[in-house]
């Protein structure tokens, strides 16, 4: 197959995590399935190899070219196999490796699959920190009564500082860490001649971000790390966003400036608010941001109030 025609449509019945699943009471009644609907994938080449996968999760970024291929997270399982049967169908070399851009499930609950088939699994070494944790946490817990056993998730088997490089055939990957951002171990990934980048949850596209405090964020150095991104890269730069509105994951310069002044503004809502005398519950009422009304909220658990809850806790420590 050509690699410019790479949208393939694959289809597939679940019950792994993250997708929808029939209540456990529906499960111990013997009811019948309800019925799901089969996830849609998709790849789609950017340039010179580059490209995304989509499925259900955070989108996979990969490079195929003669010597091999690279995976950039993993979503879940079910679609991170579909993923891995692609990737070695377009690699005359196999599957390299697999870089995690941070610890959260929708990017790595599908490192299984590509574990018996990489050299490594690569992330940033508070990711992998991170990853251990919450795998003990999830050990500890006894599983509900007639949920499976939780299957022991995939820890990163090798870590970099804050810059880690490689070549893989015609192309170069630089990878970065810029601090706390979406969590306290996100990397950066950029494809230097495809002049293409992968930031994980570090890039959300229209959609509300979710702040992982508990885990490290912090949403001023986050705009800081979107500043330096903009700085470092020119107006031809792809940028693979880690979800998007409507499924658009692929943007540009502009995308990311919109994203970067919308972490602005919420950033200057909570300062006034500060300011202002409000309490963190009053400024986490506030319906929208002024000039980002369109933003779409695709999880119920993430909004905008959380975004401004995270910020105010943030600014009110300093």
């Amino acid at each position: 197959m050509n690699r410019r025609q790479f949208v393939t449509t694959s289809v597939l019945s679940v019950t792994a995590l993250g997708l929808n699943r029939r209540p456990l009471s529906a499960q111990a009644a013997g009811q019948a399935p309800a019925p799901q609907a089969p996830p849609v994938t998709k790849f789609e080449e950017i340039r010179r190899g580059v490209g995304y996968f989509s499925g259900n999760g955070g989108t996979i970024g990969y490079l195929v070219n003669a010597d091999g291929a690279i995976a950039i997270d993993s979503q879940f399982m079910p679609t991170a196999e579909i993923c891995v049967a692609g990737l070695k169908e377009r690699s005359p070399k196999g599957i390299d490796m697999l870089i995690n851009t941070h610890h959260h499930g929708d990017h790595t609950s599908g490192n299984g699959a590509f574990r018996p088939v990489v050299k490594r699994i690569l992330a940033h070494e508070n990711c992998v920190a991170w990853q251990r944790r919450v795998a003990e946490e999830a050990a500890a817990k006894p599983p509900a009564p007639g949920a499976p056993a939780p299957v022991p998730p995939v820890v990163a088997d090798s870590t970099f500082g804050n810059t880690w490089g490689v070549e893989l055939g015609n192309e170069k990957i630089h990878i970065r860490y810029f601090g706390p951002g979406h969590t306290s171990g996100d990397a950066v990934i950029f494809f230097e001649r495809a002049n293409v980048i992968h930031a994980g949850d570090l890039l959300f596209r229209r959609v509300h971000p979710r702040v992982d405090s508990p885990a490290g964020a912090s949403v001023v150095n986050w705009h800081a790390i979107l500043q330096k991104m903009l700085a470092a890269h020119n107006n031809d730069t792809a940028y693979i966003f880690g979800h998007g509105k409507d499924g658009v994951v692929l943007g540009k310069k502009a995308d990311v400036e919109y994203f970067r002044n919308y972490l602005a503004a919420a950033l200057d809502e909570v300062r006034g608010g500060i300011k202002a005398g409000r309490s963190k519950e009053e400024v986490a009422k506030t319906p929208a941001l002024k000039g980002f009304e369109d933003v779409a909220q695709v999880n119920p658990r993430i909004n905008l109030a959380g975004v401004l809850e995270s910020a105010y806790d943030e600014l009110a420590k300093k």
